[in-house]
């Protein structure tokens, strides 16, 4: 099993509506992929969120080829529609990660 990671630091004037969306519309329609198993949304603590928060996006995927088929088929376009609606008012990361039992 791996994870696919994704932390994002949101500007404070956008927090809420960006959660609001973000689980409502961005991560079902990355689910909708068929790529994922499941998605975990955290917020990090214990760091300087004076800013905005910093929240990171968890998605499970059984197989590197999954991952692929996602990055290949679907990423750049979720990525750019993040892009059209918050602009500039947040900045990402992504890891791809082995789960380790």
């Amino acid at each position: 099993m791996f994870i696919y990671n994704v932390t994002i630091k949101i500007s404070n004037s956008i927090k809420t509506d960006w959660l609001i969306w973000l689980k409502n519309e961005h991560i079902p329609e990355i689910l909708a992929t068929g790529c994922f198993v499941e998605a975990t949304v955290l917020m990090l603590l214990e760091i300087d969120d004076t800013e905005g928060p910093t929240y990171a996006v968890q998605y499970k995927v059984e197989s590197k080829a999954s991952y692929n088929q996602y990055i290949e088929r679907y990423a750049d376009a979720l990525r750019q529609k993040s892009i059209d609606k918050w602009s500039d008012q947040f900045i990402a990361f992504r890891s791809f990660m082995q789960i380790v039992d």
